[in-house]
């Protein structure tokens, strides 16, 4: 029997644009997330370690102790961060295209939350990384609770000419398990901003998390579920794992957390990918760290031995990623 492919990201973008599109990361210094600034919250999300963002090219860009927020008044860095995107931009793009051959890109602002600034730092950044040679778009990576209407307006005026795309975090939608993981807002704010980013014309990825603390797999598929209902794009799944210096750690040392297991986190995708609609493409299917900093599970350090565990199980439902 002939498996059929999972509708993937770089399926999408190859028949859309006819060309080999890759998204290129980049991570702004000054940027950072108001469940880490005391905004919302404090610590950040129980698995989130903060140390982990730190951002690349300190050398051209040292910025200790400098965030930006949405109120922030000034940014008296703006120059040095448009200086730090190029830079970022024209290594990682070359890098690209020698390595992949990518013809196109996608600039992915990745790290922490990349709306959480004033209007006129993210305008400048956007459109600066929109000039860049071959770039057909922009992915941003962002909280629901952190972006203003503002720049929604403005990414849907850019979104008639380029390929706009926001990436939100949904992550569950059981507000006792965003309250667990100190996530800092309800499930209901990221509906609302999800839809109100579908309204504005965008395209929207979300993130969903398997394995959250006293989840079943019914609570996963759940979560799934209402994601695809909300009418998202395109989707990520990822495993939680555990890191060092986190509160999660501290969970997982106590015996108060317990994580996934690979097969239990591969039945769930198996059955959330059967859920999916067909139009919502796949940008991953699963996640993790090889270094020193994983804890736990220790599945999670080989990627590679991942993807083809799940392409195993993905067989027998007639699917391969």
């Amino acid at each position: 029997m002939a498996l059929q492919q999972v509708y993937t990201f770089g399926n999408y973008l190859s028949e859309k644009f006819h060309a080999k599109v890759y998204k290129t990361a980049v991570s702004i210094s000054g940027f950072t997330c108001p469940n880490i600034d005391g905004t919302v919250a404090r610590g950040g999300c129980t698995f989130c370690e903060n140390d982990s963002f730190s951002p690349s090219l300190d050398s051209v860009l040292p910025l200790k102790g400098f965030h930006l927020n949405l109120t922030s008044k000034a940014n008296p860095f703006l120059d040095k961060q448009l200086l730090q995107l190029q830079m970022q931009f024209k290594s990682l793009s070359k890098r690209q295209k020698e390595s992949f051959g990518a013809q196109k890109f996608l600039v992915y602002f990745q790290s922490f939350t990349n709306t959480y600034a004033p209007f006129e730092t993210l305008k400048a950044l956007y459109d600066k990384a929109l000039s860049f040679d071959d770039v057909i778009g922009l992915s941003i990576g962002t909280r629901s609770d952190s972006i203003s209407e503002q720049t929604l307006e403005y990414l849907s005026k850019l979104a008639k000419k380029h390929e706009i795309w926001i990436e939100f975090g949904i992550q569950s939608v059981y507000d006792e398990t965003l309250k667990r993981i100190n996530r800092g807002h309800d499930s209901a704010n990221v509906k609302k901003w999800i839809l109100k980013s579908k309204k504005a014309g965008l395209n929207v990825c979300g993130h969903l998390i398997f394995g959250l603390p006293d989840e079943d797999e019914d609570m996963m598929l759940e979560t799934a579920k209402m994601a695809y209902s909300w009418g998202i794009d395109s989707v990520k799944y990822h495993p939680l794992y555990v890191v060092a210096k986190t509160a999660l750690a501290n969970e997982y040392m106590r015996g108060d957390f317990i994580p996934i297991t690979e097969q239990e986190y591969i039945q769930t995708l198996k059955k959330a990918l059967l859920l999916k609609p067909s139009n919502v493409s796949v940008q991953r299917v699963t996640a993790g760290i090889d270094d020193n900093s994983l804890i736990a599970p220790s599945w999670c350090k080989d990627k590679n031995k991942q993807i083809k565990a799940i392409n195993q199980a993905l067989k027998e439902i007639g699917l391969k990623y």
